[in-house]
């Protein structure tokens, strides 16, 4: 059984600092993985990441616990991200929308439930590389993470409602691209079935 998150956060505020190694090795890859999907950049994403944790290392104590330590690990990690994009000021390809309809969308998430689990995660993973950062950092926490709205409204600072509405445009741009990239035949088909 693994040891929760809090015992160790109690250790570190206790003067065990070796015990935060711990939490790293528990979450780097979670970590590196947002943090990429929104710099798009290996090695931003490498010193995002390092910040991210002097940043959580340096304000524990100000951890609550009123959600979990990934929600506000995950919070941190974003925030980091967007100062960078704004040190940068980098913006990244915007995905034309058409009109898709919440059906089409249902279609898609159709289509793809209909791929081995692994080609689906890594359907999903070729695209979201291709969505704008914050589209692809609340995707992954939704699709692979698997937060809920509560939990990815704490980490990007919004409402859930407002985590809703995102979500949806995400999910919506994530449809454009999977369309373009899915076979067809597999789109057409439940297209057919859901008409």
């Amino acid at each position: 059984m693994t040891i929760n998150d809090q015992h160790y956060i109690s250790l570190i505020l206790h003067g065990d600092a070796s015990a935060f190694s711990v939490l790293v090795n528990r979450y780097k890859d979670l970590v590196f993985s947002l943090t990429m999907r929104m710099l798009k950049n290996r090695e931003e994403a490498e010193e995002v990441s390092q910040d991210t944790f002097i940043k959580v290392y340096k304000s524990l104590d100000k951890f609550k616990g009123d959600s979990k330590f990934s929600t506000w690990l995950y919070s941190v990690a974003y925030n980091t991200c967007l100062d960078r994009l704004k040190k940068n000021k980098k913006f990244y390809n915007d995905v034309p929308i058409d009109e898709f309809t919440e059906h089409q969308v249902k279609t898609i998430d159709n289509a793809l439930d209909a791929l081995e689990v692994k080609e689906r995660q890594q359907a999903i993973q070729d695209c979201i590389v291709l969505l704008p950062s914050e589209d692809g950092f609340l995707l992954s926490l939704y699709y692979f993470e698997e937060q809920s709205l509560d939990e990815i409204a704490k980490v990007m600072q919004l409402t859930p409602n407002n985590v809703k509405v995102k979500l949806f445009r995400s999910r919506k741009k994530l449809a454009v691209i999977l369309k373009e990239r899915l076979e067809p035949e597999i789109i057409e088909n439940y297209e057919r079935a859901y008409r």
